[in-house]
């Protein structure tokens, strides 16, 4: 059981390296795009953007609102005074007097029906404080427990222009922050490639430094072999030997920055730093660099396609609606205003413990009448920095064809070296064969192979140099015209 666990934990770890495939250029740009923290940012500054688009387009729809309130108070609202609601409560008690006055009238008038005067006379009494107690009570507000409630639509109609403003604002904002995404992604691919062919750079140098090594071991096994047979001085087989040391040391070293190169592309690719990448490029015997042509290049075109230029373009754009945005707080404002209120108690027929309520509709208007000129400086403010994002553009643009320039002369003079670097590789090759046979038949000191196996190495390291520095210039032109991008 042991040994069958033991072999499915190798199986899983052989797999993955066995399934693994050399890294592109391209599958290289898109890890590095897809895992790049500050491109996720940017992605989410888009959708803020975007959503912040929506609100402001709200402002031109009707705004509806509902609203409601308790509120317990310690004493109630009284129509009556105190006074009042005791001569109400009173009234019979108060007419007593004037009704046994008459009462008296009646009984000597009328003998017969003296002896129900007095009962009817106090049921009388009765009935007048029993009325003036129920209109009492009937003029009861009991407003010791309110509840009010409103629904509320406002219409706005004319606000100076703020609202239109604001929308063509957040419009601007949305395609600002794709801009400036784009522009985040077209450093991630500057920087990704930068370090793509540095790895390529080093792994070429790393072969190369192989090669150069395998010469002098080989050189200094003839040596000591030609050194046992008398034609060759110790001193030969010493020198030998020290560039044997410097190749290995120089191996060591070109082994290490690979190392560490490779790491760096993994850290932004989003791996694992200790992972064994391979890359396509470094397979190839020729980066063979295709020729970019650089004369036609039409700085509109450059223009339109430059996120940054874009970018401020879009601000500049932005302020010149901030001019807007100011002047419109110094513009009368319309809005239509509709609503429905209700209260407990309620008014409108005397005073109810029923929810009862009644709509309005009306026109608000607002003028802005004097303001010491407040008005007048923000305009003036905001049209500086309209003027301020104005220059900024013009000042970039002028620098982006100062850019395209220098690229272009850059891509020229890399193809120019390549070509030279192509010329002394073929004759340090030459020189190393003339050596090496001279040397073989000894007519050629050993301090002359030793310098023609310096001048190849030299003439191969400037070719490996030249190629990848055409493939930088290619990047830099391509990110000077706006052209970089996944696609290329």
């Amino acid at each position: 059981m042991k040994k069958f666990f033991c072999f499915i934990w190798l199986a899983c770890l052989t797999l993955p390296m066995a399934a693994q495939k050399a890294l592109s250029l391209d599958s290289c740009r898109a890890l590095a795009i897809s895992n790049n923290k500050e491109l996720l940012i940017g992605q989410e500054k888009i959708k803020t953007a975007h959503y912040q688009k929506k609100a402001a387009f709200t402002n031109y729809l009707p705004d509806i609102s509902a609203s409601g309130g308790y509120m317990r108070s310690q004493k109630e609202l009284s129509i009556l005074s105190d006074t009042q609601k005791e001569a109400l409560s009173g009234l019979g008690t108060s007419l007593s007097g004037p009704l046994q006055e008459a009462a008296q009238v009646i009984a000597q008038l009328h003998p017969e029906i003296a002896g129900q005067l007095p009962a009817l006379g106090q049921s009388l009494v009765g009935a007048l404080d029993g009325a003036g107690n129920a209109l009492v009570d009937a003029f009861r507000t009991d407003t010791r427990n309110m509840y009010a409630g409103a629904l509320t639509l406002t219409q706005p109609l004319y606000m100076g222009g703020k609202i239109r403003a604001y929308n063509k604002i957040t419009k601007y904002a949305e395609e600002l922050a794709r801009q400036q995404h784009n522009t985040g992604m077209q450093e991630v691919i500057l920087s990704t490639d930068q370090a793509y062919w540095q790895v390529v750079s080093l792994a070429n140098k790393k072969k190369l430094a192989e090669g150069y090594l395998e010469l002098l071991q080989k050189l200094d096994s003839d040596i000591d072999k030609m050194i046992a047979e008398g034609v060759a001085t110790k001193a030969d087989g010493l020198s030998v030997k020290v560039k044997v040391n410097e190749a290995e040391m120089t191996l060591t070293k070109v082994d290490d920055g690979l190392s560490l190169a490779r790491m760096l592309l993994c850290q932004l690719c989003g791996l694992d730093l200790s992972s064994p990448i391979t890359l396509e490029d470094e397979k190839a015997e020729d980066l063979a660099p295709v020729a970019v042509a650089t004369n036609a290049i039409d700085l509109n075109s450059v223009y339109a396609t430059r996120p940054e230029v874009r970018s401020l373009e879009l601000a500049t754009e932005i302020y010149k609606q901030k001019v807007n945005v100011a002047r419109s707080e110094f513009l009368p404002s319309v809005a239509m205003m509709g609503s429905y209120m209700a209260t407990n108690p309620s008014t409108f027929n005397s005073f109810e413990k029923k929810f009862k309520g009644m709509w309005s509709v009306g026109v608000m208007v607002s003028v802005p009448i004097w303001h010491w000129g407040e008005g007048s400086y923000k305009v003036k403010a905001a049209k500086s920095e309209a003027r301020i994002a104005q220059y900024q553009l013009d000042d970039a643009k002028e620098k982006i064809e100062l850019q395209v320039s220098q690229s272009a002369f850059k891509v020229n003079e890399a193809a120019k070296k390549l070509a030279m670097a192509e010329k002394n590789r073929e004759k340090a090759d030459e020189n190393l064969r003339y050596a090496t046979l001279g040397f073989e038949e000894g007519v050629i000191p050993a301090s002359n192979v030793l310098e023609a196996h310096t001048a190849w190495l030299s003439a191969q390291s400037e070719k490996i140099d030249a190629q990848i520095d055409v493939k930088l210039t290619e990047i830099y032109l391509k990110k000077a015209t706006g052209e970089l991008g996944i696609e290329n």
